[in-house]
């Protein structure tokens, strides 16, 4: 039985600086992840990451205060005011190890890292490097990775490529383990640790179209649910305002940030038009720009019926060039519009989970010894909406908290590599369960499943939600999870069975969709997010609280509860822009 005193499941930016986090205090870390980290989804983050630095000349009177406060009223108020100070306050020291470690930032003219206008922001905050800031951010990590494992001395950090993990072993409401499939060698392994640190990043598969990459499954959170881990704020999903039609492809924030419009058929920046969004326009919250557009689109004044014109080219090709690299070449590839001289088609699209895995400031969980950070996780800072900036920084803050915080359980521990009967107990169960999908002779397949699934969430539990559709949906989720008990998978072998890997994800993403459904269901209030068309306005005295889902292992249901949320800082207001 292979044996690390932490595992880190996921490689993207959170796993990685977990992982950094728990070596630097010289305590024994793997990483084990589907895919090569430098292929992780963190990579796509485009526009960039916030930090209250006052490096533009218009932030200078900008603070980790202001940042909070931006932070929470974005959120609509959801979220817990303690974590959201703590997660702005570390920011700048975030930013300074990134420097240190040779993030390629776009500079300003005397040097210090360049800073831009970010929807929902009071001040220019957002760190960029160009429109690629979450790949340099992620190969920067990767090469500190790469350093801490290669000066090891007793093999203390090792990262896992191509290890898929499928379960969460806990007993006796601690944490013992997981257990993972090698794609490369078909073997299923059982894999001891005093401590697991989930960073497996968002859902967004649940729902298509997605700006999220084939990776982003519901199997992430699913698996820590099935295992009794309480999920928090499910029903808040965020559709991303500007994603290019029809392929779904991430169009920055940034585009938005550094000036550009969106107008309608008639040319017309109707952002003015809605009292939400009147004052900031292209640079209001997410939520509120994708409801706007959506609405255009809606009673028929989008282009073609279909779409929204993102026009960046009174910025000019020269600024374009510098800093919009990557989205001039992906509109000319895929739909052959050349920003400079063309407007860029766009139209709102599902991008990111606000909810997750229930976590303390500090990436804890209810259970002893498992942790969660990045995407995967809710700790709540994003509250009901999530500021574009903001996702990169939460991965680098809690990722290098819950890294902390698990190496610090470690070490308080006096007996170490516990629970073998488990993880036995658990390999056992997930060969079985493995044996039952490869062998079985039912006529569905996961594949149908996942894309009507998709279509039913972006139909039914989109931008906008109302009782009748989410009764449907409900109804639905469960008619296709019955209808999962009899897929089949094609291929019977286990090495790169990708056939059994989409099989095992869509399950996840099943039971997360289940979990959304219920939230936005219940929440009988539009906040951020969320909006009911039935209850078009925001109820604090009876929502100001979080959702929480927790499956009932013994009974094999969801067992739905509420928490309260955190304040102390900042009274609930209207939101205005």
């Amino acid at each position: 039985m292979i044996y690390h005193d932490v595992v880190v499941v996921g490689a993207g930016l959170a796993g990685l600086r977990a992982a950094i986090a728990v070596n630097q205090k010289n305590v024994n870390v793997a990483v084990l992840t589907k895919v090569h980290p430098v292929r992780s989804h963190s990579g796509a983050a485009q526009g960039g990451i916030n930090a209250a630095m006052g490096n533009n000349p218009r932030g200078g009177f900008d603070s980790v205060e202001k940042h909070a406060f931006d932070t929470i009223k974005g959120a609509d108020y959801l979220a817990d005011q303690p974590a959201a100070l703590k997660f702005t306050t570390a920011a700048p020291g975030v930013i300074l190890e990134l420097e240190h470690w040779g993030c390629p930032f776009s500079r300003m003219g005397d040097g210090r890292v360049a800073q831009r206008p970010f929807g929902g922001a009071g001040f220019p905050r957002t760190c960029y490097a160009a429109d690629k800031t979450g790949h340099v951010i992620l190969h920067t990590l990767y090469e500190q990775a790469v350093r801490y494992e290669h000066a090891s001395e007793r093999d203390n950090f090792k990262i896992y490529d191509e290890w898929m993990v499928t379960r969460l072993v806990i007993e006796e409401g601690k944490c013992r383990g997981v257990i993972a499939y090698h794609l490369a060698t078909g073997k299923v392994e059982a894999i001891m640790a005093e401590a697991v640190i989930f960073a497996t990043g968002g859902a967004g598969r649940v729902y298509l179209p997605t700006t999220n990459a084939v990776i982003s499954t519901g199997l992430g959170l699913a698996i820590p649910y099935w295992a009794g881990v309480p999920m928090k704020d499910m029903e808040f999903v965020q559709f991303h305002p500007t994603t290019l039609f029809p392929t779904g492809i991430l169009m920055t924030e940034g585009c938005r940030g550094e000036g550009g419009f969106l107008t309608n058929k008639d040319g017309e920046r109707f952002l003015k038009n809605y009292s939400d969004s009147a004052k900031a326009m292209e640079t209001a919250p997410r939520d509120i720009v994708a409801r706007n557009m959506q609405r255009e689109i809606n009673e028929g004044r989008g282009v073609n019926g279909n779409f929204i014109n993102l026009d960046i080219r009174h910025l000019g090709a020269e600024k374009i060039m510098e800093r919009l690299p990557g989205i001039r070449d992906i509109a000319m590839n895929f739909v052959g519009v050349d920003p400079i001289t063309t407007p860029i088609p766009v139209r709102p699209g599902q991008h990111y989970t606000m909810g997750g895995i229930d976590t303390d400031e500090n990436g804890a969980t209810c259970v002893e010894g498992f942790y969660a950070a990045g995407e995967c996780a809710c700790v709540s800072v994003h509250g009901a909406n999530r500021l574009g900036g903001n996702s990169l920084l939460e991965t680098l803050v809690f990722g290098k908290f819950a890294g902390e915080a698990a190496a610090d359980y470690v070490l308080s521990k006096s007996a170490l590599k516990k629970g073998d009967g488990a993880l036995k107990q658990g390999l056992d169960e997930e060969l079985a369960k493995f044996k039952r999908l490869t062998e079985s002779k039912g006529t569905e397949k996961a594949g149908t499943i996942r894309d009507e699934l998709g279509r039913l969430m972006a139909e039914k539990v989109g931008i906008f939600r109302k009782e009748e559709e989410l009764k449907d949906a409900f109804k639905e989720v469960k008619n296709l999870q019955k209808r999962f008990e009899n897929v089949s998978v094609s291929y019977s072998g286990m090495k790169f069975n990708q056939a059994l890997v989409m099989a095992l994800e869509v399950e996840g993403n099943l039971a997360m969709a289940e979990a959304i459904v219920y939230g936005a269901a219940v929440r009988k209030e539009s906040r951020g997010s969320h909006f009911r068309t039935d209850f078009p306005k925001r109820d604090d005295e009876n929502f100001l609280r979080h959702t929480v889902v927790t499956w009932d292992i013994a009974e094999k249901k969801m067992k739905p509860s509420w928490k309260p949320v955190i304040l102390g800082l900042f009274e609930p207001k209207e939101r205005k822009y």
